[in-house]
């Protein structure tokens, strides 16, 4: 009887461990809050992700600690692709060096593909009296640290593009963090900031005017805007990111992510969420290009925080 039973019970585990994934919903965790270009952007993905993978995919938003209380949920994660990320690089590259306790590290996580490239911008109310950088400069050299400006967190790229422009310039300013980029327009629109760090994508239809772009080259859909270059600045900092596994998610799940996440970027729904949300013609990366491009990333953060001062 026990030769019988055995081989039945190896053949019931292997057909077990064979199953196809995914056999199970899957989430993915947006460290961002609601509204966000991030999180516009992570809906859309997940939308034209769910058809190709035959199983719902949910976004969860956990925002806090400039992304980093998702990103360390994701972290913790079983490593079996049923729990993802989806997030700006900096949380890996910049969040685990400047916040050593954060509870994760860069290698926490497997890069499955590249979904968005952002643009960062500094933005002010249309009625506002500065209309250039130099004008910027003018009010923060009359009145030192009397300035005071918004963006989504401590360590973000938007807060740094700020702290690098204002090292460049020799100036001080008064930094507001707030939890989200939804958060930081609605102040800045207020007059309680006196302008903002924000992703260019979340000016878009906002009665806000950008003092510059951020980027090598004028943004497409920001012609009327400067770049900083232009305006005596060469500073180009960009936020990339998409869709991480925790690290040690199989092989095959992750290429199975991936060749979903390819056709989803792909997909006409999310090309208009792109469009809506400043994105570049060419976004997407596959899963070694992404792992390649993090590499780099990291090691260029890590030389830019050598240089800069983000004390509290």
């Amino acid at each position: 009887m026990v030769r019988r039973v055995l081989p039945m019970l190896l053949l019931l585990a292997s057909q077990a461990l064979a199953q196809p994934f995914p056999d199970h919903p899957i989430q993915v965790i947006n460290p961002y809050g609601a509204g966000s270009t991030t999180d516009l952007l992570t809906r859309a993905l997940t939308s034209a992700m769910q058809p190709r993978l035959g199983q719902p995919v949910v976004v969860v938003n956990r925002d806090g600690a400039a992304g980093g209380l998702g990103t360390s949920v994701a972290a913790r994660a079983a490593p079996d692709g049923y729990t993802l990320l989806f997030a700006p690089a900096v949380v890996l590259s910049v969040l685990p060096t400047v916040r050593p306790d954060i509870g994760y590290r860069a290698e926490s996580f497997t890069p499955v593909c590249q979904a968005f490239e952002n643009t960062m911008v500094l933005a002010v109310r249309q009625d506002s009296p500065l209309r250039s950088l130099a004008d910027l400069v003018a009010a923060a050299k009359a009145r030192p640290g009397a300035l005071t400006y918004g963006h989504q967190g401590v360590a973000s790229v938007p807060h740094l593009a700020a702290v690098a422009f204002q090292q460049a310039a020799a100036v001080e300013f008064q930094d507001v963090p707030y939890r989200s980029e939804p958060n930081v327009v609605v102040e800045v629109q207020a007059g309680r900031v006196d302008f903002a760090a924000l992703v260019a994508g979340s000016i878009n239809n906002q009665p806000l005017r950008a003092l510059a772009v951020f980027a090598p080259q004028r943004h497409h859909l920001l012609p009327e805007a400067p770049t900083a270059r232009e305006q005596g600045y060469d500073l180009s900092p960009a936020s990339f990111g998409g869709l991480y596994a925790p690290a040690g998610t199989p092989a095959a799940v992750v290429a199975r992510l991936a060749e979903a996440c390819a056709a989803a970027a792909a997909d006409p729904s999310y090309a208009e969420a792109a469009r809506r949300s400043f994105q570049p013609a060419e976004f997407h990366l596959g899963p070694q290009a992404f792992a390649a491009r993090m590499r780099d990333e990291i090691a260029e953060k890590a030389r830019l925080l050598a240089g800069l001062r983000l004390e509290r």
